[in-house]
């Protein structure tokens, strides 16, 4: 890594708020699955500069959301809505990145939006207090 952890810190926001316009793209072009992962990853990048501003650093991404649940929604730090929603897109992530036959619908897809986007301006808020 170089330059400091509050780089890498500020670059993780950033990288959650381009994959998060990356999703907007996607969805604009009717593609759910990759949709959902671009959501998935927004939220993914967010958490991980929570975690590491919080000196926490799971190497694993089911580590991730352990660490996020443990320390962040289980005590009230974050709203459990965010908890759910992060949990969700976990899974259908890997749903849609690895099941055959298996496609995303619009109207699953578009309700994650706003709450994606909300968990990253929650966490960038705490980040700079």
């Amino acid at each position: 890594m170089t330059g400091t952890k509050k780089d890498l810190i500020n670059y993780r926001i950033a990288r959650a708020k381009d994959t998060y316009d990356d999703a907007l793209i996607l969805a604009e072009r009717e593609k759910w699955n990759s949709s959902i992962n671009r959501l998935y990853y927004a939220a993914y990048y967010a958490v991980m500069a929570l975690l590491l501003h919080s000196e926490l650093n799971p190497t694993t991404h089911t580590g991730t959301k352990s660490n996020f649940s443990e320390y962040f929604i289980k005590t009230g730090k974050i709203d459990k809505e965010y908890g759910k929603v992060y949990s969700q897109l976990f899974t259908w992530r890997q749903k849609g990145d690895y099941d055959d036959l298996f496609d995303f619908e619009k109207d699953k897809v578009v309700p994650y939006f706003e709450p994606v986007n909300q968990l990253i301006s929650t966490i960038a808020d705490i980040i700079q207090k």
